[in-house]
C-alpha cells in the first residue's frame, strides 16, 4: 500500500510510538493524582506541553483537548456574545458550530472565497466590523491547500475589537504561524502523533467559557483526565515537527515537483499554486469516474474529498466554494504526502493514477 493521504491522518512517527509506551504499559496513573506515580504522569504531561507550546507564540498557554473539534467548539462557543465571522471553505468543525450557534440566533457572516481558494478581503472588511466578537480562518485548507492570510484578517479583527482564532491543524509543524492570533487549535495526529488529542493555544488575558464541566484540570479552563500516553505522543511529535521543519519543507517541495512533472496533460490544480502547503496536491480531470478510479488503483491511499465528509454523498463544499461545478468536484481527488513519503513511491503512484485515468477517457 502506498499511502497518499496525509491529511486525513499521517503515520505515527516511531519516536512518539516509543514516548507512548510505557505510559500505556507500566506507569498508569492519573496525571490529576497528589501521589508520586500521578506526580510523575503530571510531569510528563507538562514535558509535553512545553514541546507543543515551542512551536506557538511565547505569549499564552496551551491546553489539551481531545482533538481539534473539541478545541475550535470551545473557541467558538466561548468567547460569549457578538457576531462570528468565518470563511465558506473551513472544516465542518467550524461551520456546523456557526450554523449550530446561527440556529440559536447568533449573528454569523460566512464569508466568499475567489477562485483561488484565498479570503474575498473587501467582504472581510465589510463584515468585520464593531460588534464582532470573534473571526476565525483555517491557516492551511485541509482540501486544496490554500494558505489564507491569517495576518491580515487577525488586524481587521483587533480593529473590531474581536479575537482571531486560527484552525492550524494543516499547517502546525509545516509553515510559521501567522502574527496576531488569540486562539490557535491543533491536531496531534496531522503531525505524526496519535489520534484522540489535540490542543487551544490561548493569549495570556483571553478568558473562555468553559465547554465541558467538571474538574477543570487544564489552566484554560478545559475538564477531563488527561491520557500522559497522548500527550507524550503529541509532544514528541511536536519536538520532531520543530527539529525537521526545514527537512520536512524541502522533502516536500521536492515530492511536489516530482508529482507536477509525473502527471500527464489535462489534469488542473485546485485552488492557489502560488499560496498553498505543497504537500497538498488537490487536482481534477474533465469527465474523471473517481470511484472507479479509486477501485482501479485500491492499494494506493488517496481521497476523494475531505475525509470527514466521506460517505455523505455530497460533492466537497470547498471545490464549490472557489466555483467549481458539482461535475468538475466531483472529478477531483486530493493526494497528500509528506515525511514518510518516498520519491519512487509518489512516482508510481502518480504514473498509475494517471494511467488508470486516461484509460477511462479513452473508453469512453
Amino acid at each position: 500500500m502506498i499511502y497518499l493521504d496525509y491529511q486525513a491522518t499521517t503515520p505515527l512517527a516511531p519516536e512518539a510510538l516509543a514516548a507512548m509506551l510505557p505510559w500505556l504499559e507500566t506507569q498508569h496513573a492519573n496525571p490529576h493524582s497528589p501521589h508520586a506515580p500521578g506526580r510523575a504522569a503530571k510531569a510528563a504531561v507538562e514535558v509535553a506541553r512545553k514541546q507543543v507550546a515551542a512551536l506557538l507564540p511565547s505569549d499564552g498557554a496551551v491546553s489539551f483537548t481531545s482533538g481539534a473539534t473539541e478545541a475550535l467548539n470551545w473557541a467558538i462557543k466561548g468567547v460569549g456574545k457578538g457576531r462570528i465571522v468565518t470563511l465558506a471553505t473551513e472544516h465542518a468543525a467550524v461551520l456546523d458550530t456557526v450554523a449550530a450557534l446561527k440556529a440559536q440566533g447568533r449573528d454569523v457572516v460566512v464569508l466568499p472565497v475567489q477562485p483561488d481558494g484565498l479570503v474575498d478581503m473587501d467582504a472581510a472588511r465589510a463584515a468585520i466590523t464593531p460588534g464582532t466578537a470573534l473571526v476565525e480562518a483555517m491557516l492551511v485548507n485541509n482540501e486544496i491547500g490554500v494558505i489564507q492570510p491569517v495576518a491580515e484578517l487577525a488586524k481587521l479583527a483587533h480593529a473590531a475589537g474581536a479575537l482571531m482564532l486560527c484552525d492550524a491543524v494543516q499547517g502546525y509543524g509545516r509553515v510559521p504561524m501567522p502574527d496576531g492570533c488569540d486562539l490557535i487549535a491543533l491536531s496531534g495526529h496531522k503531525i505524526h502523533g496519535p489520534k484522540g488529542i489535540g490542543a487551544l493555544w490561548i493569549r495570556d488575558g483571553v478568558r473562555l467559557s468553559p465547554l465541558l464541566h467538571g474538574g477543570g484540570q487544564e489552566a484554560g479552563g478545559r475538564s477531563g483526565t488527561l491520557s500522559p500516553a497522548l500527550c507524550a505522543g503529541f509532544g514528541v511529535a511536536a519536538k520532531l515537527a520543530r527539529e525537521r521543519q526545514e527537512a520536512d519543507a524541502a522533502h516536500v517541495a521536492r515530492l511536489f515537483d516530482l508529482a507536477c512533472e509525473t502527471l500527464g496533460k489535462g489534469w488542473v490544480i485546485n485552488g492557489s499554486t502560488a499560496r498553498r502547503y505543497r504537500g497538498n496536491l488537490n487536482i481534477r480531470r474533465e469527465g474523471l469516474d473517481v470511484n472507479r478510479l479509486m477501485s482501479e488503483v485500491r492499494d494506493i491511499a488517496f481521497s476523494a474529498g475531505s475525509a470527514c465528509a466521506s460517505g455523505s454523498g455530497r460533492s466537497s463544499h470547498v471545490l464549490r466554494a472557489i466555483g467549481l461545478s458539482d461535475a468538475q468536484a466531483r472529478s477531483s481527488i486530493r493526494i497528500g504526502f509528506g515525511r514518510y513519503t518516498s520519491e519512487d513511491d509518489l512516482k508510481t503512484a502518480l504514473t498509475r493514477i494517471d494511467t488508470a485515468a486516461r484509460a477511462q477517457r479513452v473508453a469512453a
